[in-house]
């Protein structure tokens, strides 16, 4: 069993010190590895220093805003869309709508909103519905059913 005093660090997990400058026979030595002449050999020169030029990151714009973690995104769908695809007594569901092409991928989130003219009668099903189409589609005699949507990650 070994004893606290004789514990060792890993095989090349320690590195010797660089001393630069202490002589040509060190192989640092006269310029000390900052080579010949010219700003940075004879004194600090800034980080992200450009010569003068405009830095980079003051060329750049910036970023204006931020995107919250935890928001929702809907794919909108108008009344009027719903209108013109379907005949009256249909269901409307957010797989019919996919098979349609009206929604683009089968995980998006379907939004009515009530844009346009509305007279069908429509059993509607989506995740969400704005105020005025909840109004238009039960003013045509239509339904409203609101899908709880999945929580992930």
């Amino acid at each position: 069993m070994t004893g606290l005093h004789e514990l060792k660090p890993a095989a090349g997990s320690k590195r010797v010190r660089r001393r630069v400058g202490r002589g040509d026979g060190s192989g640092t030595g006269s310029t000390a590895g900052k080579g010949n002449k010219g700003q940075s050999a004879h004194g600090k020169v800034p980080y992200l220093f450009e010569g003068g030029q405009l830095p980079l990151i003051k060329r750049l714009p910036h970023m204006r805003g931020f995107t919250p973690r935890n928001r929702v995104e809907y794919s909108p769908v108008n009344l009027a869309k719903l209108e013109s695809l379907f005949e009256a007594d249909a269901d409307v569901t957010p797989k019919i709508l996919l098979d349609r092409r009206v929604v683009r991928r089968k995980q998006d989130l379907v939004k009515v909103l009530g844009d346009g003219d509305f007279s069908k009668k429509l059993n509607v099903s989506a995740h969400a519905f704005s105020k005025t189409a909840r109004e238009k589609i039960e003013k045509a005699g239509g339904t409203v059913t609101i899908i709880e949507a999945a929580k992930g990650g």
